[in-house]
């Protein structure tokens, strides 16, 4: 996800756990009745660290890993993740696709609320989507995740047609219909997404420029919901949301969080029992390896350089891109600077994410696309300065500012100016949020970043990188990559071999054109309490999910 930017090593990541098991089968006497009865009951209340503010609660506005967590905790759409990571109910209890996949009739379910108590209705969603693809929003993820996909949605965007004319109608206050430009075959996994959310039209309306800008100007649908938040609140608290059609399933009163960007700072505060789970820094990881509640979790996102081809003219040239992508030593990176359990990424789908249909594993089909080599980086290197004509090359280098992102930042800029002679790397480490502007304007020449996934699909990493694309943002073109890229939305959106290929075929020429260097793919290093149970590790989307969470008792 854009600026889901994973980017920031977030703090806070998820351990999946199990509820034990209960052993033995005999009878309970009357005396064990009692014990239990007089046991206290359990406070479910889980204390946790978030990696810095949360730049938006907007649903159309949102473009972060931070924003999409706390949208999916406090809301629901269509449908949402269940505790297997598969699609299930969530305000639409059925829908019906037509034969030619372009046409969805989604059945609400009539006891969805509002955290205000209005209904969820059809009209909600209807509302919302027009209003993630009307201009005058100036959502950057609506046009991205909706354009190509909903029918009109590009040419609402650019003014060409009325908003009344984007693809999705109500029919009557519980059926909602979706009309799309072509088939997509990811799409019932799309409406999980954070910019398909509904919004209670009066309320937005009402609350006008300051919505979504504090807990009093937020509507809740979903398991949970602010008590105390404003956009620049460095600590918040979300409860329960009892007006959540199945408020029955949760368990947790309460989440309580705090903005922590140090390592050690988050270890101490869990030592103290003050939170209930802290992400490891290389550091830290060989002193709490062997920690009865150490644990390493994988994930999907993986991180890049980014090389802005519009900014600083030495980037347009494709050799220097190429000896940048291949002069930094990633093993030692993972192995010494992160030491989490990440992993080295060779391209830029991730390994353990989808498979090709014939059963192999995307990344393993794809291969290795360029790999750490000094050698072969010299080479390009030397290429560029005699096309660049010149022996020296200067380029900035942004990356965020915790702990563990400037040690990151550090470790590359050296590696790259050890081992390219003549290029001086200079440093801009700025907090998230900051990071997320400049990226928007464009306004940098290097940058550290990242993606996970916002659906279950290739398309969800291969469109990043078409022509002026809304994550782009590094004037990368080729109109090669875009024709093999977009036709497997369009044309052969139904032929799951052919969409195959031309994935295979896009990946080799984006690394071809040396357009990103990958880094590696993300795991995270924790320390979780064990009362911390049925928290789940999303594939896609918000990172995690809370709704069927519960604190357990502590042995």
């Amino acid at each position: 996800m854009k600026k889901k930017y994973a980017w920031l090593l977030a703090l806070s990541l998820v351990l999946s756990m199990f509820l034990a098991a209960c052993s033995g089968g005999e009878e309970k006497t009357a005396d064990d009745s009692k014990d239990t009865a007089d046991k206290p009951k359990v406070e479910q209340v889980l204390n946790f660290i978030n990696g810095d503010t949360i730049p938006s609660m907007d649903p159309s506005l949102a473009t972060d890993e931070y924003g999409f967590q706390f949208l999916g905790a406090t809301m629901e759409g269509l449908y949402r993740l269940d505790e297997n990571g598969k699609v299930s109910e969530g305000i639409a209890t059925k829908h019906e696709v037509s034969d030619d996949g372009k046409t969805w009739t989604f059945t609400l379910r009539e006891d969805a609320k509002w955290s205000n108590g209005d209904p969820v209705t059809a009209n909600d969603f209807v509302y919302a989507w027009q209003r993630a693809v009307d201009p005058a929003t100036g959502s950057e993820y609506g046009p991205y995740m909706m354009g190509g996909v909903i029918k009109n949605a590009t040419a609402v965007n650019k003014g060409e047609v009325p908003v009344d004319q984007l693809g999705v109608k109500a029919d009557g206050d519980y059926t909602l219909v979706v009309e799309l430009e072509n088939a997509t075959p990811y799409f019932e996994s799309l409406t999980t997404f954070g910019t398909f959310l509904p919004l209670n039209q009066k309320f937005v309306e009402e609350k006008a420029d300051t919505f979504a800008t504090s807990a009093d100007t937020l509507l809740s649908n979903g398991p949970f919901k602010f008590s105390n938040w404003t956009s620049t609140a460095q600590e918040w608290e979300l409860v329960k949301n009892d007006t959540y059609w199945d408020a029955k399933t949760v368990k947790l009163e309460k989440m309580t969080y705090v903005v922590v960007k140090e390592s050690q700072t988050a270890v101490d505060l869990y030592e103290k029992g003050e939170v209930d789970r802290a992400g490891l820094s290389s550091d830290l990881v060989d002193q709490y390896s062997t920690h009865d509640d150490y644990t390493v979790e994988p994930d999907t996102s993986v991180f890049y350089i980014k090389m802005n081809q519009t900014r600083n003219p030495a980037l347009k040239n494709v050799n220097v891109r190429k000896a940048i992508s291949r002069a930094f030593d990633k093993e030692a990176l993972v192995d010494e600077i992160l030491n989490n359990g990440s992993i080295v990424a060779n391209g830029l789908v991730p390994k353990d994410f989808v498979s090709t249909p014939d059963g192999k594993d995307f990344r393993e089909a794809s291969g290795d696309l360029v790999k750490f080599d000094v050698k072969e980086a010299q080479k390009f290197w030397e290429q560029a300065k005699k096309e660049l004509g010149t022996d020296t090359v200067e380029v900035e280098f942004l990356g965020g500012d915790t702990e563990v992102s400037k040690m990151m930042n550090q470790y590359l800029a050296n590696q790259l100016s050890t081992n390219l002679p003549g290029l001086k790397v200079t440093l801009k480490e700025v907090p998230f949020e900051q990071r997320l502007e400049l990226d928007t304007a464009m306004d940098y020449d290097m940058q550290f970043a990242g993606w996970g996934p916002d659906f279950l699909d290739p398309y969800t990493y291969m469109n990043l990188w078409l022509t002026d694309g809304g994550n782009n943002k590094m004037g990368y073109s080729n109109p090669e990559y875009d024709k093999l890229v977009n036709e497997t939305a369009t044309t052969l959106a139904q032929d799951a071999e052919a969409r195959n290929k031309n994935f295979l075929k896009a990946e080799k020429i984006l690394f071809e054109d040396a357009a990103i260097a990958p880094v590696y793919q993300r795991a995270t290093a924790l320390l979780v309490s064990p009362k911390v149970q049925g928290v789940f590790t999303n594939a896609f989307g918000a990172t995690y999910e809370y709704k069927w969470a519960s604190v357990g008792a502590e042995e």
